[in-house]
């Protein structure tokens, strides 16, 4: 039991993180450029994980590279979106990966799944309009297109590098963006940034992507995938609570009333998805965090 409990705390965690990280994102995204951002944490990062890696196979080098391309193309749009919109509305629009991501794998799912992302689609809508409707903030498009890609990301992993040794992939992905965000940050290394801005940039890779995957692994390795699957979906709401409680942010009535379809459709979208993997037999499929 209390094994059982420390699983589960960890596994909270890593949604803490992943929830924190739209807001440590956003924020050190106000004194340094996106790219440049995306460099250090991908930099930081790759450092790290290179300390406990001895060997990568051909197979991981390409599997790895490709995904790493994909990977980048994520995190870009998430970093320039997050700094168009709030942590809270960031955080929730790119929950819709949880539904999209079976439709991008290409699995036949029942009819109640496509009602479930019809009230995400809906949410979507209620977040994007503010205080009444207007033309979508590009912040919220760009959150939009990139829990498209990041489903496309995830179901890429699900069919390419199931068999591979994850901790090798991620790094061969790290080292991948380090070198893509390279010449664009050169140049505008913030060496006289203040102490706030590196400590948030060295959250984003330590704890954010380092921290986060190896807690992930370790922790889905003994529990059921379904447990795991509820716990970490409730990145969104730690996304909210920490714009709200951290950042001062506000919803509006219908953001409000958005953000409550969205974690209902999420949730509902992902109990009709396991039910339906269980009985079919099909593997499961971990959504990556940010």
């Amino acid at each position: 039991m209390l094994a059982s409990r420390r699983t589960d705390v960890v596994l909270l965690l890593v949604a803490v993180v992943w929830g924190s990280s739209y807001l440590a994102a956003k924020t050190a995204t106000g004194s340094t450029p996106v790219l440049t951002v995306l460099f250090l944490r991908y930099g930081i990062s790759a450092i790290a994980l290179l300390l406990f890696v001895r060997s990568v196979s051909r197979r991981e080098l390409k599997i790895g590279g490709l995904l790493g391309l994909s990977q980048a193309a994520v995190l870009v749009l998430e970093t320039y979106g997050v700094t168009h919109t709030s942590a809270a509305n960031a955080g929730l629009i790119i929950s819709l990966t949880l539904v999209l991501t079976p439709l991008m794998d290409r699995r036949r799912m029942p009819p109640r799944f496509f009602l479930a992302a019809g009230l995400c689609i809906v949410a979507v809508g209620l977040l994007m309009s503010g205080n009444g409707l207007h033309t979508p903030g590009i912040g919220d498009l760009l959150m939009l297109a990139a829990a498209v890609v990041r489903a496309a990301h995830v179901a890429l992993v699900g069919r390419l590098a199931t068999d591979l040794r994850p901790l090798q992939v991620t790094t061969v992905q790290t080292l991948v963006g380090t070198a893509l965000f390279a010449a664009p940050a050169a140049g505008h290394l913030p060496f006289d940034a203040g102490l706030a801005t590196w400590l948030q940039l060295v959250y984003l890779a330590l704890f954010c992507s380092v921290f986060a995957f190896l807690a992930q692994t370790w922790a889905v390795q003994r529990t059921s995938a379904s447990r795991a699957s509820l716990l970490l979906g409730t990145e969104p709401v730690w996304a909210v609570a920490i714009g709200i409680l951290l950042a001062g942010e506000r919803l509006t009535l219908p953001a409000a009333i958005g953000a409550v379809l969205m974690l209902a459709g999420t949730t509902w979208g992902q109990s009709i998805e396991r039910t339906h993997r269980s009985r079919g037999g099909t593997r499961a499929v971990a959504a990556v965090g940010s």
